[in-house]
């Protein structure tokens, strides 16, 4: 949920958040991802790389925190 919220997608919950990710990446739809779809899946999707990139960036955190 705070990853979510921190880049924005606050309006969907967050079982459905990590369905949208996962729907994404998991290429062979055997509801597992390996390591190797979700990598691949990342640098092909290039919301879901600017998602994962913000996720790391506490600059966006703080952002939040200072906006309230």
């Amino acid at each position: 949920q705070a990853i979510q919220a921190i880049n924005g997608y606050t309006n969907m919950s967050a079982e459905e958040f990590t369905n949208m990710i996962f729907q994404k990446i998991d290429v062979n739809n055997d509801g597992e991802l390996t390591l190797e779809e979700f990598i691949s899946g990342v640098e092909k999707d290039e919301d879901l790389m600017e998602l994962i990139t913000k996720s790391f960036d506490l600059s966006n955190v703080l952002k939040v925190i200072q906006n309230g």
